[in-house]
């Protein structure tokens, strides 16, 4: 019972409730009573990564004239998009003089994703943001240059060319 009534309580109240000690009372001791479960507000305080869905804001990585897209669409299926998944998006900032504007709606492959991977060593990649690469319904690069580190991941997806032009592959 009194791991129960613990667990329903904010942090404030674990306090409070700390005072009283386990025995609230004053009969034996149980082990039921040292297991807790999360908190709502333990669950608050931490931030939630998951797929690359609709609405999501990514970054752009490459000199396309992008700076900022909304994802509309994952072309992955219904959960959303991962690493080296191709994705619909609608600009929402844009260089002045870029190859594409604000508003337009392009397909991008994810380059990052704030999500964890895991790799077959046992190791997990996961970035820090969400970006992407602008490319045209066919695959192709629309800009000359990708910024940043890109996982290797992508060589399974088949995107060799984003590999090539890449700084840095993690």
């Amino acid at each position: 019972m009194a791991a129960f009534l613990r667990s329903k309580c904010s942090s404030v109240g674990r306090a409070m409730m700390g005072s009283l000690g386990n025995n609230l009372y004053g009969g034996a001791t149980s082990s039921i009573e040292t297991v807790t479960r999360p908190s709502r507000s333990d669950a608050v305080c931490q931030q939630i990564r998951t797929f690359i869905q609709m609405r999501t804001n990514l970054k752009v990585v490459d000199n396309s004239g992008a700076k900022r897209v909304m994802c509309i669409q994952s072309l992955r299926g219904k959960k959303g998009a991962r690493l080296g998944d191709m994705i619909i998006g609608s600009v929402k900032e844009a260089q002045p003089r870029g190859k594409v504007k604000k508003g337009d709606v392009v397909y991008g492959v994810v380059v990052r994703a704030a999500m964890k991977k895991g790799r077959s060593d046992g190791s997990e990649v996961q970035f820090d943001d969400n970006a992407i690469v602008i490319v045209n319904n066919k695959g192709e690069l629309i800009g000359t240059r990708v910024f940043g580190p890109v996982p290797h991941e992508l060589r399974k997806k088949k995107h060799l060319k984003i590999l090539a032009l890449a700084e840095h592959i993690v």
